[in-house]
């Protein structure tokens, strides 16, 4: 299991880096100090090993988020846990994000159902059952997608964001940028700004 566990430790960081088809089976090995041929005795092609790298990455972050959602919390309540989970775990993680990037970019359908079936789903899903309660009015797949996709993209494009009148050390936070995202949420963007928004919106 050490053997297994470092070869996908090394797999995260390399195809996040690289990408799935500029990294080898023999990259792979030269990382983690072994001959290639012994990376078959653990995973049976590359593709095997892609998968099971990104659940992985993923297989923790997946149980924090279903337990941010699973709560007996309101629902406006387990929102501010799962967007701030989703911050937090993103932040801390940007191999993670890498590989979800990579793989958009790449386009290859195949992988992408794989790892929409095999990594994907379930949070997914836990997530259009808030969205239902939360806006039974509105479509609960478009807002599933915009709420992660709110937290996850300010985080990646820190690098530009940062160089862009109004930044303030602050909005790198995890928390601040979990605070900005449910007031976005749940009070749209023409109401008063909140006491915990101080400091969020630039005014």
């Amino acid at each position: 299991m050490d053997t297994r566990n470092a070869i996908l430790t090394a797999s995260i960081s390399l195809f996040a880096r690289d990408g799935y088809a500029q990294v080898s089976m023999r990259d792979l090995a030269n990382a983690v100090g072994i001959r290639a041929p012994a990376l078959y005795n653990h995973f049976k092609d590359k593709e095997t090993l892609y998968l099971e790298s990104v659940r992985h990455a993923f297989r923790g972050k997946a149980d924090a988020l279903a337990q941010a959602l699973s709560s007996g919390a309101s629902a406006h309540e387990r929102l501010e846990h799962y967007v701030s989970c989703i911050a937090t775990v993103f932040t801390d993680d940007p191999d993670s994000r890498r590989l979800i990037q990579r793989e958009i970019l790449d386009g290859n359908e195949a992988r992408l159902r794989a790892l929409s079936d095999q990594v994907f789903l379930a949070p997914f899903c836990n997530t259009l059952v808030l969205a239902k309660e939360l806006a039974p009015e509105r479509n609960a797949h478009l807002l599933t997608v915009s709420i992660a996709a709110l937290v996850v993209h300010h985080i990646d494009i820190g690098p530009l964001r940062r160089l862009l009148p109004g930044h303030r050390p602050e909005h790198e936070e995890p928390a601040c940028i979990a605070r900005h995202v449910c007031s976005l949420l749940l009070h749209g963007i023409s109401s008063a700004q909140k006491p915990n928004e101080q400091g969020v919106s630039g005014t």
